[in-house]
């Protein structure tokens, strides 16, 4: 056997997150830590008391990582900063995480990375509502190492009682959320004391210093001892083979292990693993980036999650969560959004708000919608099966965000499963076979029927392309039918708009309509922008097998150009929001069957590509016996 390598996060540091209400001295306490345990550039301090005094302001040790002209003039911190040290013991990542609830956002996304946190206190004021929700969020997150750190202490005489005031106050609410405060340290981050040094003016305080206090914290378990999960984050093309590549987030993988797909539940086996390090490996461990080759050919999606099969994750379409919404829009039952799960991104409906949380309280209330800010317990319902664990399992499958046309709105922890969700079909429907079968449709027309899905941006020549495609093999015998983007709007898809979340349901429409088409031995040439991998995804996990995607490849400025349709100056003028590939992202396909190239190559080229194109890959079909 091989001997592993060393992984790649063993030398990592330990991550630690400062949170707190603001004005309470966060960024004081890191820059007095950083100056005090010698991890500052050589004259960086006298740096900052020069362009202090410059702007006529006292040198405050918070410059050193307000970095932003604005922070400086209101004494704020409005986004997330990370800021490494060590000491004698083993290095950290500190995580500064601002308070004010507008920045409440960053907060979070910092936060989900931590071992531990340091919540920081006013020893004059106390706790406020930020401090009740950061260590709400805390414990949802599953940070389960906090150090309480009281400061201006000096503010308050150094008073004793004070110190046990606050940490009656915080250290209580902690408790109740289940989470034993490790310690509560005295201390002031302006003048330094008990931060490296204890401090002489508190000497009835016999606990540690705020750094040894962090030296102390044990590391968590190690992801390497946690079952394997590799969410797909692409496909590769490697020759004939696709590859899934993604990160590992927990476990281990090697040459030869029977693994399996999640959601499909499809049977792998290891081929080869590519870490990227010019040859093929063994094996890898979590934290690696790899490209994976499996014996079997397997249908690989983004989204989808590699395991073992004796642990693999949960999956269910209605999953019940606790939530927190950032969003000035309340959040209520009936709301599309996305559940952004580790790689995947599931178009989901909030089936319910079952309770919101009281944060004074800690009691949950029955409510019918979450404002910003709000903490509530959901159930999201999706289309088809959701992979993924409960969170204080494995947090990178158990952690999720919540989106609205491409803007994150909330985040979310996942619970578990939600059984009592009535599926929205009702349960008198009972799909009818076909008296014909497939194969018999499909000898009867000569050719495999199947999904030729053509992308694209606006003006790119989509369904010029298909239409002339459509001819030809129409000419030469074919069951041919377009699909295309702009005629179903007039129909199919009339009462859909261009959210993200219409954007979707119109995908899914159109694949669904394709897959029945070609259970017909129809060869179906789809015309549709479908943006996004996500979207995309979808209409291939619909369709199955039989599903090619085309990648009808043109710039910007060249379909800009064309614009056949006035749609890009309607664009540019403000006039047409959520336009793809000006005010809406377009994301090219990463390992297409296919690429059209419309820039220089006139249509019939294209065309005529197209059709060669299908006819190896549907031609002729298998006849019946």
């Amino acid at each position: 056997m091989p001997t592993e390598r060393a992984h790649p996060m063993a030398k990592a540091p330990f991550p630690i997150v400062i949170v707190g209400h603001v004005d309470h001295g966060k960024s004081t306490l890191i820059g007095r830590l950083l100056h005090d345990t010698g991890n500052l550039p050589e004259g960086r301090v006298a740096e900052l008391k020069a362009a202090a005094a410059q702007r006529g302001l006292e040198m405050e040790w918070s410059f050193l990582l307000d970095a932003l002209q604005v922070e400086r003039d209101q004494g704020i911190t409005v986004d997330t900063t990370r800021i490494w040290f060590k000491t004698a013991k083993r290095p950290y990542v500190i995580i500064d995480a601002p308070g004010h609830r507008e920045f409440l956002r960053n907060m979070v996304t910092g936060a989900a990375g931590a071992n531990a946190a340091v919540l920081v206190t006013d020893a004059e004021r106390g706790s406020g509502e930020q401090t009740r929700r950061h260590a709400y969020l805390l414990s949802l997150l599953g940070v389960r190492q906090v150090v309480i750190a009281v400061n201006k202490m000096d503010l308050v005489g150094h008073r004793q009682s004070a110190l046990e005031s606050v940490a009656a106050e915080v250290g209580g609410y902690l408790r109740k959320l289940g989470v034993e405060p490790l310690h509560v340290v005295p201390l002031s981050a302006r003048h330094g004391d008990n931060i490296v040094d204890r401090s002489q003016l508190m000497p009835w305080y016999q606990g540690p210093t705020l750094l040894e206090a962090l030296d102390t914290l044990p590391t968590p378990p190690s992801a390497l001892d946690l079952p394997l999960r590799l969410p797909v984050q692409d496909v590769y093309r490697k020759g004939d083979n696709r590859l899934a590549v993604g990160r590992i987030e927990s476990g281990r993988l090697r040459v030869g292990d029977k693994l399996v797909i999640a959601p499909t539940g499809q049977p792998v086996t290891v081929a080869a693993i590519d870490t990227g390090r010019g040859e093929a490996e063994d094996y890898a461990t979590a934290g690696h980036s790899v490209a994976v080759l499996f014996e079997e050919d397997a249908a690989l999606a983004r989204g989808q999650v590699v395991s073992a099969p004796a642990s693999p994750p949960r999956a269910a379409e209605a999953v019940r969560v606790r939530a927190f919404w950032l969003d000035t829009q309340p959040l209520t039952s009936g709301t599309r959004l996305f559940l952004r799960l580790a790689t995947a991104e599931h178009p989901v409906l909030v089936d319910r708000v079952e309770k919101v949380l009281d944060l004074q309280t800690l009691t949950d209330a029955e409510a019918k919608e979450v404002g910003q800010g709000g903490i509530a317990e959901l159930v999201l319902r999706a289309a088809s099966p959701i992979p993924f664990d409960i969170h204080t399992e494995i947090a990178a499958t158990g952690r999720a965000g919540l989106a609205r046309e491409s803007r994150i709105v909330g985040g979310c922890v996942l619970l578990g499963a939600a059984d009592d969700v009535a599926k929205p079909a009702p349960k008198a429907v009972t799909a009818v076979s076909s008296s014909v079968t497939r194969a018999e449709f499909e000898a009867r027309t000569g050719h495999r029927g199947g999904v030729v899905w053509l992308t694209g941006l606006s003006g790119a020549g989509k369904s010029t392309i298909a239409m002339a495609a459509q001819r030809a093999l129409f000419d030469a015998g074919w069951k041919v039918a377009v699909l295309d983007g702009d005629n179903l709007r007039t129909g199919l898809t009339s009462d859909l708009g261009f959210s993200e979340a219409d954007r979707v349901e119109n995908v899914r429409r159109v694949a669904e309509v394709a897959n029945l088409l070609a259970q017909t031995g129809t060869l179906v040439l789809v015309s549709l922008i479908s943006p996004t991998h996500a979207m995309r995804d979808q209409a291939r996990a619909i369709v199955g097998e039989g599903f090619h995607e085309v990648w009808v490849k043109a710039d910007l400025e060249t379909c800009a150009a064309r614009d056949p349709k006035g749609l890009y100056a309607k664009a540019k003028s403000g006039t047409l929001p959520g336009f793809t590939g000006i005010s809406a992202p377009y994301e090219p396909p990463a390992t297409p069957d296919l690429v059209l190239e419309t820039g220089a190559d006139p249509v019939d080229t294209t065309a005529g590509r197209l059709v060669e194109a299908v006819r190896a890959a549907f031609a002729p079909a298998v006849q019946n016996t």
